[in-house]
């Protein structure tokens, strides 16, 4: 439904050397999918968004809809933002203050340039928008009487308003409170898969991506790093940069010592050894970094029988803090300090020694970021 090739868009910086943008972007996506840009602020997610939705024009690439072709840098095709059919929700919402809820959401309609539409289309149209997101009866509440989540709700009926082929978010949840983004999270991939329209989400939330998406694109200085599926992010990242920053991990620098079709064993400090599944292909002598996640990880008392087929490190306890569901342990690993993820009845001392027990299905090598 949605193609992209080598879509870049750079912009040059002066003072630091250091270009925004997004390179070489490559992506295809099926009909209904729900799809998010991942990754820190300034990595280049908006700006894709923004070539998406003709708010920026591309350096080079190509992108089409529905076999529709939206832009081209080789054949010269760059169609303009309102005929593309794309729908777009901002981070601030842009909801029109002076206005009411059916008056904002009835804009795309009243300045439309493709065809007029009569009063009671645009009523229709506005009333079924509305019904969807949750907000019948709000037609004639003034924009400035709503809340934080009805706001979000009104910018995106307006941009399904028209029936796009393509819906376009970016950010739409930062700016609510916890609870009430935590809410509208469930809310919206439900909105989604009752409208059945391909979308495409930026946000630099892992939560969010993993809670939301059929599939994520993790960016990172402007380049996409890995696609997959929230599950293959997650447990097979392509690289530490990728482990590290979906969701919690501890990462340990080693060294290959010798491999053995889909594992690795890998030396990491002090000549300790694990055994662990292997990102990618990988050669004996290589650097790489261990991800072991907090929640794979068992702590028992260090003098506790080694079981074989399991990895272990021995550490002290340095610190428990209650997260209501969990605990978060901190364990000192010789000059590491890594976490460990435990029941909320966690009871356990500082400066006790434990051993810290993972399987090696648990236990990730992956390459070093460049």
């Amino acid at each position: 439904m949605l193609e992209i090739e080598r879509l870049t868009k750079i912009f040059a910086n002066t003072t630091d050397a250091i270009a925004g943008g997004i390179r070489n972007a490559s992506f295809s996506l099926e009909n209904g999918t729900f799809f998010t840009l991942l990754g820190p602020s300034g990595c280049g997610k908006t700006t894709t968004l923004r070539c998406l939705a003709g708010l920026e024009t591309p350096d080079e690439g190509r992108v089409a809809v529905e076999g529709d072709v939206l832009f081209d840098s080789a054949a010269g095709i760059n169609v303009p933002m309102n005929r593309r059919e794309v729908g777009m929700v901002f981070q601030s919402y842009a909801i029109w203050p002076h206005m009411t809820v059916a008056e904002n959401v009835a804009f795309p309609l009243t300045v439309a340039k493709d065809r007029r539409y009569s009063r009671s289309e645009v009523e229709e149209a506005v009333d079924q928008a509305l019904r969807t997101v949750d907000l019948a009866g709000f037609q004639s509440r003034p924009a400035t009487r709503l809340s934080g989540g009805q706001q979000q709700r009104v910018a995106l009926a307006r941009s399904i308003v028209k029936t796009p082929r393509l819906l376009l978010l970016d950010e739409p949840l930062s700016n609510l409170d916890a609870q009430l983004r935590e809410e509208m999270r469930v809310e919206l991939k439900r909105l989604q898969r009752q409208i059945g329209i391909t979308t495409v989400y930026v946000t630099h939330d892992q939560a969010e991506a993993l809670t939301l998406s059929d599939q994520i694109a993790v960016i990172d200085q402007a380049n996409v790093i890995q696609t997959g599926t929230p599950r293959e992010i997650y447990f097979r990242p392509a690289n530490d940069f990728v482990a590290k920053f979906v969701g919690s991990t501890n990462l340990l620098d080693g060294k290959v010592v010798r491999t053995e079709g889909d594992t690795v064993e890998v030396e990491v400090a002090a000549g300790r050894r694990l055994v662990c599944l292997k990102s990618g292909v990988m050669q004996a002598g290589e650097e790489v970094a261990v991800s072991i996640r907090p929640e794979t990880i068992r702590l028992s008392a260090a003098e506790a029988e080694r079981r074989e087929g399991g990895n272990r490190l021995s550490g002290t306890v340095r610190n428990v803090a209650f997260l209501g569901d969990a605990c978060r342990i901190d364990v000192q690993v010789g000059e590491r300090l890594l976490q460990v993820k435990g029941a909320p009845d966690f009871a356990v001392p500082d400066n006790v020694e434990v051993a810290l027990v993972f399987e090696a299905s648990n236990t990730l090598a992956v390459p070093k970021a460049g």
